[in-house]
């Protein structure tokens, strides 16, 4: 093979092992730290700290930071990992809804040890840096090319006036696809914090400069944020941008807020960009009652608003929100988990529905701006898990012995096994509203529908008895019961 003048090779004593992503996770955390990515694994472990176990068991992370870019207009994304990976990692994001195409610079043995890998990605990025389709194109390392050090800050800053920007998500430095989501997001938030300081930029589609706004961080449902933008208008301020943004110039005018809304708490990378520039920010969220009247004087402390008009907002929701709560109620104990980060919100949401919420696992981490939820929630007897893994979801379900488990999908395979009513979290709870008004009564129907139905699992799991289990598993033939003195034929 003939490389360029400027091809960077990598060092083959630092490469990944022929198992490639299948070595494992130290094996792949070694390669990378000793081909030059200690400081990049150090920031994640600061930004998303482990524990109690190594990582919890959800899909892949790079799935955050490819859906954050799949949701921008006229964002482009490249993929550079494992044909295996990126088939997996696209197949899912199509799957829920991605309508853009994802690139993919394929590699071999060679091209990653020589360095080719990297000069293709550069010539990729090239091609497909037009300003006439795109703002930004998005480079993402899954876990080879990172563990082999391929360096995509070395990547042009900016081509033809379309911003590049790299980033290494591997599975064994981002934990959760959530916290994925933060990396790609505060990446743009830093790249788009230093055009601002270099000069003038692309004016937002809106902008009201003489009124304040509150920037919202989190990929939450989109009647939230309308409904948060009714909420703090008798305060005399604006719901701004929600980063993720959908296009690049919104980073300008989130940027220009006067608060942060740390709606989901995991964000710390998008949270520091925000504390680089100056901006405060405030946790929780405004759910149910008690959640919107903390939350909205919260907001009104830090922006230093007129106790008026604090009042004026919060006696404008609470006596709505108290109604509809009153009407949807929820008589049920559950035990609650996902991957998500929104977790500690959607319980408090039920409590104030009447739930006897008992555990809320979740797969992020804690963090300055979800501990006001924890206290609030193990005030009223719920125990928390950060990092929580199938087993301690599990363990929660066997304890607690809910009417109703919400959780990840085995968490909600185990339950209807025992024929217990549950509901996948990502799909049925957190893809609703949950603030304000709007998110009062969000869950009560679908959480009470599928309680109603736990005489059918019992009469379900009555007739299937012993189906599935014991000999009876498989296909059982007159030769193989002879064979192993065991099982009944069919």
């Amino acid at each position: 093979m003939t490389l360029s003048s400027d091809t960077i090779a990598v060092d083959s004593d630092t490469a990944p092992p022929a198992d490639g992503c299948h070595a494992g996770e130290g094996v792949m955390r070694d390669a990378a730290q000793k081909a030059g990515k200690t400081a990049q694994l150090e920031q994640y472990d600061k930004d998303y700290p482990k524990g109690p176990h190594d990582q919890p068991q959800s899909m892949c992370p790079a799935f955050g930071s490819l859906r954050v870019g799949l949701r921008m207009r006229r964002t482009a994304t490249i993929l550079s990992g494992s044909a295996c990976c990126v088939y997996g990692l696209t197949f899912t994001s199509h799957f829920y809804g991605a309508k853009r195409t994802v690139g993919y610079v394929p590699f071999d043995s060679e091209s990653l040890v020589t360095g080719k890998l990297f000069e293709d990605i550069r010539e990729a990025v090239h091609d497909i840096a037009d300003p006439d389709q795109y703002d930004a194109v998005v480079v993402i390392n899954l876990c080879v090319p990172t563990a082999s050090g391929v360096p995509l800050d070395l990547l042009p800053t900016e081509i033809n006036g379309v911003r590049i920007i790299g980033i290494d998500v591997p599975g064994f430095g981002v934990p959760t696809h959530a916290e994925a989501k933060d990396v790609l997001a505060g990446a743009m938030l830093r790249y788009a914090r230093g055009e601002v300081q270099a000069g003038p930029v692309a004016r937002p589609a809106v902008v009201e400069t003489d009124v304040p706004t509150v920037a919202m961080v989190g990929e939450i449902f989109p009647v939230d944020a309308i409904t948060i933008g009714r909420m703090i208008q008798p305060m005399g301020v604006k719901a701004g941008p929600v980063v993720p943004t959908r296009e690049w110039r919104e980073l300008y005018a989130a940027l220009d807020c006067s608060a942060v809304a740390m709606l989901h708490p995991f964000y710390t990378a998008t949270a520091r960009e925000f504390t680089a520039a100056g901006r405060p920010l405030l946790g929780s969220a405004p759910v149910g009652v008690e959640g919107t009247k903390d939350w909205l004087a919260h907001l009104g402390d830090v922006l230093n608003l007129p106790k008026k008009r604090i009042d004026a907002a919060i006696n404008a929701q609470l006596a709505a929100i108290r109604g509809v709560l009153k009407e949807n109620p929820i008589d049920a104990r559950i035990t609650l988990s996902g991957y998500e980060g929104s977790e500690l919100i959607v319980a408090r949401l039920l409590i104030e529905s009447g739930a006897n919420v008992r555990y809320v696992g979740t797969a992020c981490a804690k963090s300055d701006w979800s501990a006001h939820d924890c206290e609030w929630l193990e005030s009223h007897g719920v125990s928390v898990q950060f990092r929580a893994s199938l087993e301690d979801d599990l363990y929660a379900m066997d304890t607690f012995k809910p009417d109703i488990a919400i959780g990840t999908t085995p968490v909600v395979q185990k339950a209807k096994e025992r024929s217990i009513p549950s509901l996948y979290f990502t799909n049925l709870i957190s893809a609703r509203p949950l603030m304000g008004v709007a998110g009062a009564g969000s869950l009560a129907e679908v959480i009470n529908t599928a309680i109603a139905g736990r005489d059918r699992f019992k009469r379900m799991e009555t007739f299937f008895a012993g189906v599935g289990t014991g000999t009876k598993t498989g296909i059982w033939t007159p030769q193989i019961i002879s064979r192993s003195g065991m099982g009944e034929a069919g």
